[in-house]
């Protein structure tokens, strides 16, 4: 097991997967309520609307489970740093995926039990779930619930822009999970990243 490291336990995998099942549902029922036709509908909108709420509710358990995961096991360890020379490691990080990578070049940053993230996945990771996925889950809860949380609170074109900003948070999210799969194909084989989420070991390049 020299080549290996042991790197994500048991809960971070079983929430990963679920997180995945449920960001796809939600983007697959999300894009069937954008672009419906009734004419040629790609899912009945009842049942979009449906699967797209209930999937959205179980998304926010399934986050707080991560924050508390996070708060109290090592592993939110991982989304911590020091802004002080930050951006030039995301910069060296850029300059492999971008080049070095196709030219042979080691990667910049070794992948350690301390740090299984390289800085520019330790910066999108903290841009998607500590930003993009708490705005999303809220305005998804004000949207399931504008009775409680627009029309009296923050007046009739609250729903709108509800909407704009959730629409916008989620083509982000969607446009990451496309990068995070091309991504985890960037291992020691194409296959190991997607192994690692299922035995918990990472291969070292």
């Amino acid at each position: 097991m020299a080549d290996k490291i042991y790197l994500y336990p048991v809960w971070v995998r079983l929430w990963h997967w679920m997180n995945a099942i449920l960001c796809l549902l939600l983007i697959v029922t999300g894009l069937s309520m954008q672009y419906s036709d009734p004419a040629y509908p790609f899912m009945r909108f009842d049942w979009a609307v449906a699967i797209h709420d209930i999937s959205g509710i179980i998304l926010t358990l399934s986050y707080i489970v991560f924050l508390l995961g996070n708060i109290f096991t090592p592993n939110g360890n991982q989304y911590l740093f020091r802004i002080k020379g930050y951006f030039k490691n995301v910069a060296l990080q850029f300059r492999y995926y971008s080049y070095g990578m196709f030219k042979g070049e080691k990667p910049p940053f070794e992948i350690t039990r301390r740090n299984k993230f390289n800085p520019l996945q330790r910066f999108s990771y903290v841009a998607i779930m500590y930003i993009s996925m708490p705005v999303v889950i809220v305005t998804g809860l004000m949207l399931l619930y504008p009775e409680y949380f627009l029309h009296d609170i923050m007046g009739k074109h609250s729903i709108h822009y509800t909407d704009m900003l959730h629409v916008i948070i989620g083509f982000v999210i969607s446009l990451f999970m496309v990068i995070h799969v091309y991504f985890c194909t960037i291992g020691a084989k194409p296959l190991s990243n997607f192994k690692s989420m299922f035995n918990g070991y990472h291969e070292k390049h």
